[in-house]
């Protein structure tokens, strides 16, 4: 399996220098569970995108905090690319800008978070079965995010919901996984976010991030599931 990481991450700061970027912690998650998985990362933020996506297995659009409402050229010839994967039926994963993205994409709507930031630990609930793996009925996982998808493709099946998010992850067809949250962050990373953030995202926000973290994400489980959609697509579009 090879993979296309979409880098959309827009963050040049000295803390995001001296971290894993994004193409790395994606590649390290799904390497976790299947280490002969080979990924290729593309840095779309900076305009840099596969001169033809068919000649991977899938692709992995990345977060950041950019907005998908934006006016970049960037984000207009993703989403341009996003519809040309859906159209194709490539397999394709999205967590949080990622899912964002899909979703404008295909006629769904993005705005800001009505409660304002999640930021920490959440509890993400099932709200559909996945075909290709078993889900348990809650998962931990790590959240940063001010905007959410208000309203969903059409075509899209909500298979999870979170704290004050509706549609906290979808399904499109055999071919589109998108989450709203961060699967790729480790329990050390989203520490370290946390602090760097506290003067951005403000006291009360900091202070209910740094309580949630007495939990630890199910790194395992959501880096399977993944796993999973990628060898279970993969099969539909070729059978």
């Amino acid at each position: 399996m090879k993979l296309a990481i979409l880098v959309t991450n827009t963050d040049d700061s000295e803390f995001a220098r001296t971290h894993a970027d994004d193409g790395e912690k994606f590649t390290a998650l799904v390497q976790e569970r299947r280490p002969d998985w080979q990924t290729e990362v593309f840095w779309v933020r900076d305009g840099d995108f596969p001169e033809d996506f068919s000649t991977f297995d899938g692709a992995m659009i990345t977060g950041s905090p950019a907005s998908v409402r934006g006016d970049e050229a960037w984000i207009g010839r993703l989403l341009d690319m996003i519809r040309q994967m859906d159209a194709a039926r490539f397999p394709v994963f999205g967590a949080c800008f990622g899912h964002q993205a899909v979703a404008m994409a295909l006629g769904g709507e993005v705005g800001d978070n009505p409660g304002g930031w999640v930021h920490g630990y959440v509890e993400v609930t099932r709200a559909a079965p996945l075909p290709w793996a078993e889900v348990p009925e809650r998962m931990g996982l790590y959240a940063s995010h001010s905007e959410q998808v208000l309203r969903a493709p059409e075509r899209a099946q909500i298979v999870a919901r979170g704290p004050g998010c509706g549609v906290g992850g979808f399904v499109i067809g055999d071919h589109i996984f998108t989450t709203q949250y961060h699967p790729e962050m480790s329990d050390a990373f989203i520490a370290d976010l946390v602090e760097h953030t506290a003067g951005y995202v403000g006291p009360e926000v900091t202070a209910r991030a740094r309580e949630s973290l007495k939990n630890r994400a199910d790194r395992e489980v959501i880096a399977e599931i993944i796993a999973r959609f990628f060898e279970w697509s993969v099969a539909r579009r070729e059978a």
